[in-house]
């Protein structure tokens, strides 16, 4: 048996979603597809896979198996690469990682012009809210919010964002008014789970060196942004989270920022991959590719000037109100 090829057929199995579409994808019979993976787990002594008639389900020892595997045949695919000085012929499946709000509105677009400029290069985007190992999990490259602790990834850096505090003009005229983060416990909240669901964290005030907290029995809580966003422009309460995951309400006035000088914490943002992934020509690609656009994007959409902007015109509106 040839063991890297019937890891390949294994991790084909996982990621088309049955023997049958993998064997289709790599022109094997069902029954050579299957006889690979009976050879491979008898060469490993143990079950990978629990097979039915109609599907499969991982092992608890085929999970952690199949993570070894991507990363071998990663390395293998970079090996083969560097060595051939392929380099300026982007070719294979670039597979990428992102927050799930972030890669829907940000990443994807950058990504179809990407493969309208490489058409031999194709994409795999996982939208996850929680960490990735990279290298466990088989990615060439990932968009990260937030401070870096794993020194032996690439990174390069696109920006920064800020969490905003806001809510809707409607529930704002219509509840007390919110001078300081100690307030908010007298308030509907809309907490995103990521965000804290029963207390919000703001950096020290001023010759103070002790965080502030906030807590709170939350009125809705919600685990996607879509989902915390939309109540909050009904004006259901007041929310938590990325400024640029509401540029675009607080620029139509449908929500308005609050405690603005409060939370003003930055908040880094990076590509990261992998060390020596970045000598494989479609990651390479990418990342000259991307860069220039998502620092663009970003900057646009998260950068203080969007928040001060909307924190400013929303003063001026409540000093009109007060007149």
């Amino acid at each position: 048996m040839d063991r890297i090829d019937a890891m390949k057929i294994f991790v084909a199995a996982l990621d088309e979603g049955g023997l049958r579409k993998a064997g289709r994808k790599l022109g094997r019979s069902p029954a050579a597809i299957s006889r690979a993976l009976a050879s491979l787990e008898a060469h490993v002594g143990v079950t990978l896979l629990h097979r039915t008639t109609r599907s499969f389900k991982l092992s608890d020892a085929g999970e952690r198996y199949a993570l070894v595997c991507r990363r071998v045949i990663a390395d293998l695919e970079e090996a083969d690469l560097v060595a051939a000085s392929e380099r300026s012929t982007p070719s294979g499946t670039l597979t990428i990682t992102a927050p799930v709000a972030a890669g829907e509105d940000i990443l994807r677009p950058v990504l179809d012009e990407f493969m309208d400029a490489y058409p031999t290069v194709s994409v795999r985007l996982f939208l996850l809210d929680r960490p990735v190992k990279l290298i466990d999990e088989g990615m060439d490259i990932a968009l990260r919010i937030g401070n870096l602790t794993d020194s032996t990834l690439v990174a390069i850096r696109l920006g920064a964002v800020r969490r905003v505090v806001a809510a809707s003009p409607r529930y704002l005229s219509a509840h007390p008014n919110i001078e300081e983060v100690a307030d908010l416990a007298k308030h509907k909240i809309i907490a995103m789970t990521h965000f804290g669901i029963d207390s919000w964290t703001f950096p020290p005030a001023k010759g103070s060196s002790i965080p502030r907290s906030v807590h709170f029995t939350p009125r809705f809580v919600v685990n996607s942004v879509r989902g915390a966003i939309a109540p909050a422009v009904e004006g259901r309460g007041i929310t938590r989270l990325f400024s640029y995951h509401i540029a675009e309400q607080l620029s139509q006035n449908r929500l308005q920022v609050l405690l603005g000088h409060d939370d003003a914490s930055a908040i880094p943002l990076h590509l990261i991959s992998p060390q020596g992934r970045l000598a494989v020509p479609k990651v390479r690609a990418f990342v000259d590719f991307a860069v220039p656009r998502l620092k663009a994007q970003f900057s646009r959409l998260s950068t203080d000037a969007v928040v001060q902007k909307a924190d400013i015109r929303t003063c001026r509106e409540r000093v009109f109100s007060d007149q």
